[in-house]
């Protein structure tokens, strides 16, 4: 590997850096170790306006880190170590913000440590009991292989009110080559589902309504690492407003938009400036 820029990630982290920086309110439950990296990250989430308190690990395990290699054409390629992370428990959970936050959002990779999933599910107790929503994304098409039922689980269960996932994701969690019929599937499974497709922009649908989304144009695609979870967080945003379904998707299409034209995974740009200048706020 060559010369590196290095940035704070992780999926969930991203969704909650852009919800602050579109000047929304956002918390983060996270595990970073005790060490250098653990530090700059938390200073990154408090310095992007981010609520993050979760106590650091003392010791081994160090914080995460991916090694993430760009090629030409702005795909990635990732190597991740996972570290303190998958020492995330139910002890970690704050009762008040899991039961405060209008939408409680939870990333598919925290479905692979068993004590994280337990604190994911004591958020959503916390959340449902405070009548608030539930989201997920898929993250990953590996993560639904290995999940796959689990996944359709909380969906039809209730556990989960919204999920995100992209064209490759929900195919693998109906296991169709068909875009159309698994679209048709997650719409009955979840209140609502918004399903990302790259250059084709976006869909969601919510009961029998169903709205398209044009991608962003752009001029150069650089990284598509983080488009997702700036999609994610831009819906989040608009939907925790109260706005319309249409501006929600329209919001999320900005900042992936604004995210894939440059590298690393968390636009630099103000984001709410760049929505108030294209009209969208």
């Amino acid at each position: 590997m060559g010369p590196a820029i290095e940035a704070s990630g992780g999926s969930a982290g991203n969704t909650a850096a852009g919800v602050a920086s579109f000047g929304g309110r956002a918390a983060f439950f996270g595990k970073v170790s005790n060490d250098a990296l653990g530090k700059i990250y938390a200073h990154d989430m408090h310095a992007q306006g981010v609520a993050f308190d979760t106590r650091p690990l003392d010791g081994e395990p160090p914080t995460a880190r991916s090694m993430i290699f760009v090629t030409p054409d702005g795909e990635r390629s990732m190597n991740t170590y996972l570290g303190a992370c998958v020492e995330l428990g139910p002890e970690d959970v704050e009762a008040d913000k899991a039961s405060g936050a209008a939408v409680t959002y939870f990333e598919g990779y925290l479905w692979d440590p068993p004590r994280a999933k337990e604190a994911f599910r004591q958020t959503a107790k916390f959340a449902h009991a405070a009548g608030r929503e539930v989201s997920m994304t898929l993250s990953d098409s590996f993560c639904v292989d290995r999940y796959r039922d689990e996944f359709l689980d909380l969906m039809r269960s209730g556990t989960v009110d919204i999920v995100f996932a992209n064209s490759h994701e929900i195919k693998s969690l109906y296991q169709t080559a068909s875009f159309d019929e698994a679209l048709a599937q997650i719409r009955r499974d979840c209140k609502i589902a918004i399903v990302t497709r790259s250059e084709k922009g976006s869909v969601i649908v919510r009961g029998h309504e169903t709205v398209t989304i044009e991608a962003t144009r752009i001029r150069e695609l650089v990284d598509t690492t983080g488009a997702g979870d700036l999609y994610a967080a831009g819906f989040l945003y608009g939907y925790t407003q109260g706005r319309g379904l249409k501006q929600c998707g329209d919001l999320g299409s900005l900042a992936a938009g604004l995210v894939i034209q440059q590298i690393g995974p968390r636009p630099r740009q103000n984001l709410r400036r760049e929505a108030e200048q294209a009209g969208l706020i």
